[in-house]
């Protein structure tokens, strides 16, 4: 069964690029120019995928993504956005998209970032063993996590880092690092996404906790692990 992409843009060059270049791929496409039918096609099947440009007519891509999260989609999202600009990105987050790209984008990067996304969210077939960090417990065959005994809810990417950081337990690792082997495409000079993604794990996993699992290590990255007494 080939995993189905919807593509939601309105600059039809742009348009025409993402269904070529997935097509190529391999993926089932399908293209929506505005908003609103954006958001009914959305909403009318299942999708592995949504690519979503920010700046759309009819109804903007930060609506469609609220509604879909809204309704329970949990569909990984990437935003397409013309504009690098903090405020929009960090609300994509906050709605619940799983990666950006701004304009003008190279389109090996996106489709990287599309491979790597739909494997995130599709079960697992290795790499089970269940991880314990101090009260921290993460069973990759059933994507559950939970710390003290409480169930703890991630959103796919949230998960994916959590449990990277937990098969490294103890190591510091770059933002860098964590880009490639997370996100899956290489560093190309902003890493941000990697500081709004730890903190939100901070506010799941170490909020209302001790000892506090997540430590920056300043200038380099991240480590997670359970501090010494």
């Amino acid at each position: 069964m080939k995993r189905s992409i919807l593509v939601i843009e309105d600059e039809q060059q742009i348009a025409r690029v993402l269904e070529l270049e997935l097509r190529h791929e391999g993926y089932e496409v399908k293209v929506a120019g505005d908003g609103l039918s954006g958001l009914e096609l959305a909403l009318g099947q299942t999708w592995s995928l949504i690519v979503l440009d920010v700046m759309l007519p009819g109804s903007s891509g930060l609506e469609v993504l609220r509604r879909l999260r809204q309704d329970g989609r949990l569909v990984p999202v990437i935003l397409l956005t013309a504009r690098d600009s903090t405020p929009d990105i960090v609300g994509g987050f906050e709605q619940g998209a799983n990666d950006y790209v701004t304009k003008p984008f190279v389109i090996e990067e996106l489709l990287a970032r599309i491979r790597n996304l739909i494997r995130m969210t599709e079960p697992a077939t290795d790499d089970q063993q269940t991880l314990t960090v101090g009260d921290l417990v993460l069973e990759p065959a059933s994507r559950k996590v939970m710390r003290g005994g409480r169930p703890i809810e991630l959103t796919p990417t949230e998960f994916e880092l959590l449990h990277y950081m937990m098969k490294h337990a103890g190591q510091v690792l770059s933002r860098e690092q964590i880009i490639t082997d997370v996100w899956g495409y290489e560093h190309t000079g902003d890493t941000n996404i990697v500081d709004v993604y730890v903190r939100y794990l901070r506010l799941k996993i170490d909020k209302g906790h001790r000892p506090k699992l997540i430590r920056t290590a300043r200038g380099i990255g991240y480590a997670l692990s359970v501090p010494d007494v």
